[in-house]
């Protein structure tokens, strides 16, 4: 057997920082950072929180899936160079960094920094209003708060440190110096934590060994397949890269950071847009064009969509993007539906052609469980699975072969999570062991094809059941949206006297398109069968999504149910 590394996060950018110091590591508006400089800030900020007596207390040896030995530190910004120097550095200091969603009222910042025990804030100064709400009402305040600078005017709260003051006055930690303590210095086992919500009730925070994290799901693996025998044999494969990634989602989602610790990891430069509270298509393109981004992260068509009709705006105009650096358009979080991944692989078409559109599978749960790829004149006929993906029966006992057709549970096996945060009981159930073997089962329903592929029916959470036929919402919005009139859409259920539950949809339509609910309904059963066809549809201004393009299912199913 070859001999093998293990990884951590923060090791791999330090020895790629000493091998490549004068490339650009970080660029956003008229900053650009060397890996040079973005490795001192790292190691800057890993020395702040050792000085306030944060690092890793209990070894993972000694704990149980759903325990923590690390303090943990909160992010709770925008996209900016700040968040990757702050989540890296706190590896660097074995702390593990917890994504703060910075749409959350003051309860539901209370509950995740209570829940994750909290024991440093890193916060832009736009957030310190809110900041400054929750702390009262936390069950324990935070040893060490940390305020970025920003255009907001918002002084620096009560009892925060100034980011970059303390950056200043810190000297870069060392982990090989003997000086530094074995419980500030960064291992495999330590732990990758990120939050999520939507599908699990409460936000729940998963954890993930190092090691097995930036294998799983940051795809760190040699040309082969195969782990990387030294750390040195993955610095080599850095040498000529050149990567340029814009990840367009907000980093408080794993999909975009994911994305962003990928291209560290190969080396590359991660690309921030100007304005990242909120979506802004001709910055986004703007942005790819000025810097020769050749890979950019969306979410699904509620990020295409909008960048689609900024192209079509330009090119009228007589000032189209020059696109032609791009290489791949990646999409997680959501499917790509078939007309807008068309249209996606014809936006540029430079030396080498279009770009390469890649819908990733996957969950913060499991990692990356399979990929479906356009390009050019080849289209994938559906997710082609990882050798690690599973599929279980509905009462997760059993592994569904390839063959059989049943709809069943997409798990993924291996390296896989270790459990959620401080819940035993939820991590015995979407982490079970069948045969010796430990799954990981996100909530994804799907079904072998015949073919080998597997088809993405969708999330359990958002599956409806009407009149005993389970009916699940993804595959009818993406047949709605390939509706010409139709922009976007949401379906969920409204409770039914005749069928327990009805599929509604609620639609918004393209600027000027006009259609109504029959003709809709008569699309979707040209490729669906009847009953999953939508029995009312709610039209509306604009679908409401969050930042990170997701759908916002209680806003539809509360939509619905007061306008039957």
């Amino acid at each position: 057997m070859l001999a093998v590394v293990e990884l951590n996060i923060a090791s791999c950018c330090a020895a790629i920082a000493d091998a490549h110091p004068d490339r650009d590591a970080l660029v956003w508006r008229r900053r650009r950072r060397t890996w040079a400089e973005t490795a001192d800030r790292i190691a800057r900020f890993a020395a702040v929180l050792a000085a306030a007596g944060l690092g890793r207390h209990r070894d993972r040896a000694e704990l149980a899936g759903w325990m923590s030995g690390q303090d943990h530190v909160a992010l709770y910004l925008h996209n900016r160079p700040e968040y990757l120097e702050a989540m890296v550095g706190s590896y660097a200091g074995a702390c593990a960094p917890v994504n703060v969603n910075y749409r959350y009222t003051r309860a539901e910042l209370a509950y995740l920094f209570n829940d994750s025990a909290a024991r440093a804030v890193v916060f832009t100064s736009t957030f310190a209003p809110a900041m400054s709400e929750v702390l009262p009402i936390l069950d324990h305040r935070p040893a060490l708060l940390l305020q970025v600078p920003d255009d907001s005017g918002h002084p620096l709260l009560d009892g925060a440190i100034d980011f970059e003051e303390a950056l200043a006055a810190a000297e870069p930690l060392d982990p090989a110096s003997p000086s530094t303590p074995r419980s500030s210095r960064p291992d495999p086992d330590d732990l990758y934590i990120c939050y999520t919500g939507g599908t699990t009730g409460a936000p729940k925070g998963v954890l993930w060994r190092q090691g097995d994290f930036v294998v799983s799901a940051l795809g760190v693996r040699r040309r082969d397949g195969a782990d990387f025998a030294t750390l040195d044999e993955l610095v080599a494969t850095t040498a000529a890269t050149r990567l340029r990634a814009l990840p367009a989602p907000p980093l408080m989602h794993g999909a975009a950071h994911w994305n962003a610790l990928s291209c560290w990891l190969a080396g590359g430069t991660v690309l921030i847009q100007d304005h990242t509270d909120h979506l802004d298509a001709a910055d986004v393109l703007g942005t790819v064009a000025r810097e020769r981004a050749t890979s950019l992260l969306i979410v699904g068509d509620s990020f295409a969509r909008p960048l689609l009709e900024e192209i079509d705006r330009a090119t009228d105009d007589g000032t189209p993007y020059d696109l032609t650096s791009l290489r791949y358009i990646l999409s997680g979080g959501a499917i790509l539906s078939a007309p807008i991944k068309e249209r996606l692989v014809h936006i540029a078409g430079g030396p080498e052609g279009g770009p390469t559109v890649v819908d990733v599978l996957g969950s913060t749960e499991s990692g990356r469980q399979a990929v479906s790829k356009r390009s050019g004149d080849s289209v994938g006929g559906g997710f082609t699975p990882s050798s690690t993906a599973a599929l279980l029966t509905d009462d997760r006992r059993a592994v569904l072969p390839p063959g059989d057709t049943s709809v069943g549970w997409l798990t993924q096996t291996g390296r896989v999570p270790l459990g959620y945060l401080g819940d035993p009981a939820k991590t015995e159930a979407t982490f079970p062991v069948i045969d010796g073997v430990r799954h990981a089962v996100a909530g994804d329903r799907a079904r072998w094809r015949d073919d080998g592929a597997i088809e993405l029916l969708g999330r359990e959470s958002v599956c409806i059941n009407t009149g005993g036929e389970k009916v699940f919402a993804e595959e009818i919005e993406v047949t709605l949206t390939s509706h010409p009139a139709v922009r976007d859409a949401v379906v969920c259920g409204r409770p039914s006297q005749r069928w327990g539950s009805e599929v509604v949809a609620v639609v918004e339509l393209q600027p000027g398109r006009d259609v109504d609910t029959a003709t809709l309904r008569d699309h979707c059963k040209q490729t669906l069968a009847p009953y999953k066809a939508p029995r009312d549809v709610v039209f509306v201004e604009r679908v409401l999504r969050s930042p990170s393009g997701k759908a916002d299912y209680r806003w539809a199913e509360a939509l619905v149910r007061r306008d039957p």
